[in-house]
């Protein structure tokens, strides 16, 4: 593959990606798909090969900074992201002011403020990006940051995402990625806690799947409390008493089976003292 060189005189937006895994690829490929100039690096020399579109990665991020108005980070933690950002031949290395830097990395929400700084004193402007993936190789897009920068940048972002959500100022993008992803381990555990129960008692898991497949109510589904609570017309707060008594009934009810069948309920045992403030919205509310 022949390497990329600098573009200039350019009226689209010039992109750069830096990493090529997983999720990079796939964003850097689908970047390339949608016509925007392209610029990568990865420190493997080989990474762009099988990537449709994308042509050898350059010699260091600093290189990929000089090419272009837009680079997306996509490497494996924080400590990756401050080499990429301030190392010898790192983004910010060359001076270039203006760029707009896009975090797609999970990192801690202190990680993204410090490099939101480290843009800002060299004259660049990060974003951070949480994503998740959509299906066809495409992402939703969880993004903070200045609303005229994002704006700026959306045909990038639009590249590559089936959505792109706008989650407030810098550092509000990885917060609601940290927040989702809490909901998706959290809900892992909880089925696997459930599943694990109903094996032990000699119901195969094909069951349990069929009935939450079938049910008809919405309790099953992770997201059925917040809606309700933030629907002004929402019925459990109201009803939270009545319902919080069946909770502990029925959470009562796994306890017991768990001791019976000699299996251990931390989900369970931790969520039922809390059940009253979970149903009135109080548990996780700001104090």
């Amino acid at each position: 593959m022949r390497a990329q060189s600098d573009t200039s005189h350019r009226d689209t937006v010039a992109v750069g990606v830096i990493g090529l895994g997983m999720i990079g690829g796939g964003v850097a490929r689908n970047i390339a798909a949608a016509g925007l100039p392209l610029a990568a690096y990865d420190i493997r020399p080989d990474a762009a090969d099988g990537l449709d579109g994308v042509q050898a990665p350059l010699g260091c991020p600093a290189d990929v900074a000089r090419a272009s108005d837009v680079v997306l980070i996509s490497v494996v933690d924080a400590g990756q992201v401050r080499e990429v950002l301030a190392g010898e031949r790192g983004l910010l290395s060359t001076g270039k002011r203006g760029l707009v830097v896009l975090l797609l990395s999970t990192v801690a929400l202190s990680a993204v403020r410090e490099f939101a700084a480290l843009c800002a004193r060299r004259g660049a402007t990060l974003l951070d990006a949480g994503v998740t993936q959509a299906g066809d190789g495409m992402l939703v897009s969880m993004v903070g940051g200045p609303a005229d920068v994002v704006e700026r940048v959306r045909p990038v972002l639009d590249a590559f995402s089936t959505a792109v959500v706008h989650c407030g100022q810098v550092g509000s993008g990885m917060v609601t990625k940290i927040a989702r992803n809490v909901v998706t381990y959290a809900s892992w555990a909880v089925v696997r806690e459930a599943t694990g129960m109903a094996v032990r008692a000699g119901v195969e898991p094909e069951r349990l799947i069929e009935v939450l497949d079938k049910a008809v109510t919405g309790g099953t589904d992770p997201l059925f409390l917040l809606r309700d609570h933030l629907d002004a017309q929402g019925v459990i707060r109201r009803q939270a008493a009545y319902i919080e008594a069946l909770a502990q009934k029925d959470l009562a009810a796994a306890q017991e089976l768990g001791r019976e069948i000699g299996i251990g309920t931390p989900v369970v045992d931790t969520v039922r003292p809390w059940m009253s403030a979970v149903l009135e919205g109080r548990y996780g509310a700001p104090s």
